[in-house]
């Protein structure tokens, strides 16, 4: 029973990003740690196939609707890809599996990146719901480029996906639509095709370090892949803004049930 709410989970992960261009991975991770039972360090790897993938498909159908910016995408691309792959190779392996111990605190590798997992969800949340800046949305602006904070932002999402097996994509929509000036509605595509490029390169860096259950892995995927054309469907029923908010709310539920779940229980 579990197992199928599992590939449930594998839907919604895929209506999730369809739909607002990130949150996958924000139920990709906690469905492979408590649905199926699987390690915290496989499953933020687990995650970057599957939200890579998916994000993927996502991408090429935004863009046949001419709602990605490619040369946004590209600029943001670059350090966040190759911050998350040097993260994965190096920086995860190198993380001891006791972090810290004491007579009142016993730290593990495994609880301390899903307390960071669940840190992370909550900034990002209030950020999307409080943050009036974020509220362009169907507007059509001329795109500035920020340059130097653009690149700090990739190079510090990819770090992040790196460390939790998130997509970013959390971080990455409001620095496209307060860095970038796109509208939300291209920042949700434009989103997509980042998380695709740096989810799938920083998964390269785990296949050496993983053992990799390659047909749960691609059926999983495959499910959430069926999932995002639903996702993208319902995007254009619903206003940016509103979309955003959503998202804001749905983050921060999702931050406070892993914390909760990881320090307390």
């Amino acid at each position: 029973m579990t197992e199928v709410i599992g590939y449930v989970a594998a839907f919604v992960i895929g209506v999730v990003l369809g739909l607002i261009g990130g949150g996958g991975s924000i139920l990709t991770v906690p469905a492979f740690v408590y649905l199926l039972g699987i390690q915290p360090v496989i499953a933020t790897g687990y995650s970057l196939f599957v939200v890579g993938s998916t994000a993927l498909v996502g991408g090429l159908i935004y863009a046949k609707k001419q709602l990605v910016d490619f040369k946004t995408a590209f600029i943001f691309a670059i350090p966040a890809f190759i911050a998350v792959y040097l993260t994965r190779k190096f920086i995860i392996t190198a993380i001891p599996e006791v972090i810290f111990e004491s007579d009142i605190l016993y730290l593990t590798k495994e609880v301390g990146l899903m307390v960071f997992f669940g840190a992370i969800m909550l900034a990002a949340s209030f950020s999307m719901i409080k943050n009036k800046k974020h509220v362009n949305d169907e507007k059509e602006q001329e795109v500035k480029y920020n340059m130097p904070a653009i690149i700090l932002e990739g190079v510090l999402v990819g770090v992040i996906t790196g460390l939790v097996g998130a997509g970013g994509g959390f971080m990455i929509i409001p620095a496209l639509v307060i860095l970038a000036k796109l509208p939300m509605k291209k920042a949700v595509g434009t989103s997509l095709i980042i998380i695709a490029a740096k989810s799938l390169i920083g998964f390269i860096g785990d296949v050496e370090n993983i053992e990799i259950e390659w047909n749960f892995l691609l059926l999983f995927s495959g499910t959430a892949i069926v999932g995002i054309f639903l996702g993208t469907y319902l995007n254009k029923l619903i206003p940016g803004t509103k979309l955003q908010k959503g998202f804001g709310w749905f983050v921060l539920v999702m931050a406070i049930y892993i914390l909760i779940n990881e320090i307390v229980l």
